[in-house]
């Protein structure tokens, strides 16, 4: 998007955003003409702190965390504001940086869009070594621009297959213990097919698919088969040759070939009543999962296309206004957002891997011989958002500016391919439509 003056992009921007707020995230705001800092400040008085408010566990952990710290010390009093989750990008985007608060969360995808408007500072001044040091390599990796820290979240993310024991064991398909005897693509199509052919409506699998591809869950969903494969969304600035290669358009062309095995799931029930064996998604289906299933529930990375099985990670994450007074006020307030007790709240409300070391350690859930230590394996071996390896499993998604339209042309064109498009000429034309951006915009360079 090219709007000519600051103030008729800034009302386009705007009215934009109010239907389409990620897409709108990097063409809008102040742009990277002006270094904006956060300022030290006295670490004293009165910060203002923005959180989304997610589901209700999760608010309610924010605001005990609040008022645990008020209560701790008399130095710095934080006031938590907390915007419904619908709004709360949008409301960052349409906001101006000097009126943001001195601490906000954000989803962690559009870190870089924020940084590249100038609403977020580098922390690493702000919070303690010891936070950083205590944060998982996976987190540091999200929240991580040029060798600056722009957030830190207390927790991750992950994604495998939810495998239901009786059917599998039922249908004889022999399953993957972990990360080093994954799936092949061409194993675990082979898996779907024979556990179709037991089905009574020969549906094996659910991709959650009932909201469609065309969004987040596209890219954060299935992005990885493109990791997998050996490509990536973006590589060095440019999409051309790294999303459109034809192992990125073979591998796709695999998950195209699922559809007639897939259960709409319309219901949100598929896995969970038993009408498939299989199911795509994050750690955050456990709860209902596991009690659905109790001990026949497993759980399974996802195939490997080549280059080994790969997962997407990250979630919100904190960090300071770049228009704050009080730097060093609103780094105590993250210390203590991100100490155990805090963490721990947290991920007991949300059921998320945990952003720090040594709450991942204690971890009931994602400690070693945990029910999800699977996630917890895969997040320990980050592949940040470039260097994606062989050995590697956890892909940061593109930490970019560009990041929305990234998503946006690549969530469609997995969309129209899951809908019976060509591959090739499908993820041709996102690249093609990312790099134009790219041009449009002087590649987003970074203040």
């Amino acid at each position: 998007m090219n709007i000519g003056s600051r103030s008729s992009r800034r009302t386009a921007c705007t009215a934009l955003a109010l239907v389409l707020p990620l897409a709108a995230l990097a063409a809008c705001g102040g742009g990277s003409g002006t270094n904006t800092s956060a300022e030290k400040g006295s670490g004293t008085g009165t910060i203002t702190v923005w959180a989304h408010q997610g589901q209700q566990s999760e608010a309610g952990a924010v605001q005990n965390a609040v008022k645990t710290f008020n209560s701790s010390q008399k130095k710095v009093k934080v006031k938590l504001t907390l915007i419904p989750d619908n709004d709360y990008t949008k409301t960052i985007t349409t906001t101006d940086a000097s009126k943001l608060p001195d601490v906000m969360e954000f989803d962690g995808p559009t870190m870089a869009s924020f940084v590249y408007n100038q609403k977020l500072a580098a922390i690493d001044d702000y919070v303690s070594a010891k936070t950083l040091a205590n944060a998982t390599d996976a987190i540091k990796a999200e929240g991580e621009i040029d060798g600056k820290h722009y957030g830190l979240g207390m927790y991750d993310s992950g994604l495998g297959i939810y495998g239901n024991k009786k059917l599998l064991d039922a249908a004889g398909v022999k399953y993957p213990t972990g990360v080093s005897d994954a799936w092949t693509a061409d194993e675990f199509t082979a898996a779907v097919k024979k556990l179709a052919a037991k089905d009574s409506d020969g549906k094996s699998l659910d991709l959650q698919e009932g909201g469609g591809f065309a969004n987040e869950w596209g890219t954060y969903g299935f992005g990885p088969i493109v990791w997998s494969a050996g490509g990536s969304l973006l590589k060095n600035g440019k999409a051309e040759g790294a999303l459109d290669s034809p192992a990125a358009a073979s591998a796709l062309k695999t998950f195209q070939s699922w559809k007639t095995y897939v259960d709409p799931n319309t219901d949100s029930n598929a896995f969970t009543k038993g009408r498939v064996a299989l199911s795509w998604v994050g750690h955050w289906m456990y709860p209902a999962y596991g009690k659905a299933l109790g001990d026949d529930l497993v759980v399974l990375p996802l195939p490997d296309f080549g280059n080994g099985p790969k997962t997407g990670q990250g979630s919100w994450a904190w960090g300071i206004g770049a228009g704050t007074k009080n730097g060093k006020a609103a780094g105590a307030f993250l210390d203590s957002l991100m100490n155990d007790t805090n963490v721990t709240a947290m991920t007991t409300a949300n059921g998320a891997p945990p952003g720090t070391k040594s709450v991942l350690a204690e971890s009931d859930l994602y400690k070693q011989g945990g029910p999800l230590q699977l996630f917890a394996d895969q997040l320990a071996k980050p592949c940040g958002d470039s260097d994606i390896t062989k050995s590697c499993v956890a892909v940061t998604r593109p930490v970019t500016a560009g990041y929305p339209t990234v998503t946006a042309k690549f969530s469609q064109a997995l969309s129209d391919i899951y809908g019976g498009a060509d591959p090739k000429t499908a993820l041709a034309k996102a690249a093609r439509a990312i790099d134009q951006d790219y041009s449009d915009n002087d590649g987003y360079q970074l203040p």
